[in-house]
């Protein structure tokens, strides 16, 4: 048996993490890419398993969810405020570090 387990695997066990699933949503943000940002949202989703429990989570028919997180997905911001918190996560909106007062 190999020691190695893959990548895959490794991330979805660490996207578990609520911590490591909002640093990993984060720097997909920060791609400014809103393709990047769907398809690890669709990581951390894989990462917490069954759809149907989701979607009681997060208020979500599992319907919707399928399709927010298609490839060709468009999700409202009411429903990733919904996933973020069935995932135990939250949207925050903060200054640039950069931003002169």
């Amino acid at each position: 048996m190999p020691l190695t387990t893959s990548y895959n695997k490794y991330l979805l066990k660490r996207l578990k993490d609520p911590q490591m699933a909002a640093a990993y949503l984060d720097a997909a943000l920060r791609a400014d890419e809103p393709a990047i940002f769907l398809k690890a949202l669709r990581k951390v989703a894989e990462a917490n398993g069954n759809i149907a429990k989701l979607s009681r989570k997060a208020k979500v028919s599992r319907v919707g969810i399928y399709k927010a997180l298609s490839e060709r997905g468009n999700p409202g911001l009411k429903t990733v405020g919904n996933l973020l918190s069935a995932f135990h996560l939250r949207l925050a909106i903060r200054p640039e570090q950069t931003a002169h007062r």
